[in-house]
């Protein structure tokens, strides 16, 4: 392999450290054709869908993207803004807002988001990093538990885009959080604020992404460490075990996934006469389809009309000064030393 010229570099440049906080990725738009691009990157990805190739293609282009492309631009377009998709709306507020404090006091820590999926991509930034003197990188993929089919992709893109690179800084990646103790008393704090201004329902459910169980029995911790985020949340909490439910959403196609499931899991407690829950989702650092729409909307639904009557369902972290303040001190952990 050549190895390429590097054109913009500056050897008299101050040095810097780039943090790179990267979330999965959003459409352009709420439109068929714009969800079709975004779902073929996604769902192409050998991460995501461990299926052989040749196999999946057909399943892929004849079936899955044909149909699923305009059911979700319906659902993207009942939670899109009029500044666009929420989770790069709030993914964008969240990297700024850390920015902005870590310069107070850091001034060669310059912080910035990406997508793994679409616009915004990961060689973008990398690229912009480079041009105001990165000689030190940080990347915090923004899923809190590690799972293969996230975080190890955001892994995969930063190696590709490396091994063509001349000059290649320090790196360091954050696999997971899960159990970070800022981002736990976060969680925590999210919903005694919630407590405080709507009161106590009968159940508190977190309802994590789910992936499919054949990854779980192959090694993928990503169950693990949601049960783990679960079990630390419930005891400062003080929730016993039949006051908190972990459950997992976003199941995809006929295959078993992870379980309970959080659809499943609602028809049953408002079957067997639970009247209110509340509902947090952990595993997303900021607001995005899956919380809004499945959640908020979708998942409410399927409760009220199993018999439920009070169904809240408690936002993301997004840019609250407990997730900046978590993130900015996660970060001067593992750059302190640069």
């Amino acid at each position: 392999m050549k190895t390429p010229n590097n054109t913009n570099f500056d050897h008299k440049k101050p040095q810097k450290i780039g943090v790179l906080l990267v979330n999965l990725g959003t459409p352009t738009e709420p439109t068929a054709s714009a969800v079709r691009v975004y779902l073929k990157e996604f769902l192409s990805d050998s991460r995501v869908v461990e299926i052989p190739k040749i196999i999946w293609w057909f399943i892929l282009n004849l079936i899955i993207l044909p149909f699923r492309s305009k059911r979700s631009a319906e659902a993207y377009s009942s939670i899109w803004q009029k500044e666009g998709s929420p989770l790069l709306i709030n993914t964008k507020k969240l990297a700024e807002k850390v920015g902005q404090k870590l310069a107070i006091d850091h001034d060669n820590i310059m912080v910035d988001y990406a997508m793994r999926y679409g616009t915004d991509n990961i060689a973008e930034k990398l690229k912009a990093f480079e041009q105001q003197g990165l000689s030190k990188l940080l990347v915090i993929p923004l899923y809190p538990q590690y799972s293969a089919t996230t975080t190890a992709s955001i892994f995969d893109v930063v190696g590709d885009y490396y091994q063509q690179q001349r000059r290649i800084p320090d790196i360091r990646f954050i696999s997971h959080y899960h159990d970070n103790e800022d981002y736990v008393k976060a969680l925590v704090n999210k919903v005694k604020d919630h407590w405080y201004m709507h009161g106590k329902a009968e159940k508190l459910i977190l309802s994590f992404h789910g992936i499919p169980q054949r990854n779980w029995d192959k090694g993928d911790p990503y169950a693990c460490e949601c049960f783990k985020t679960s079990r630390l949340v419930a005891e400062q909490l003080e929730l016993s075990q039949d006051q908190i439910l972990t459950t997992f959403q976003s199941r995809f196609g006929k295959a078993q996934w992870i379980q309970p499931y959080t659809e499943g899991t609602l028809k049953a407690l408002a079957a067997q006469g639970t009247k209110s829950v509340q509902v947090v989702c952990p595993g997303f650092a900021v607001d995005c389809l899956e919380t809004l729409e499945e959640i908020a909307e979708e998942n409410k639904e399927y409760f009220i009309e199993a018999g439920g009557e009070k169904f809240e369902y408690i936002t993301c972290l997004n840019d609250d000064d407990s997730h900046v303040d978590m993130m900015s001190q996660l970060i001067l952990d593992n750059t302190k030393a640069w």
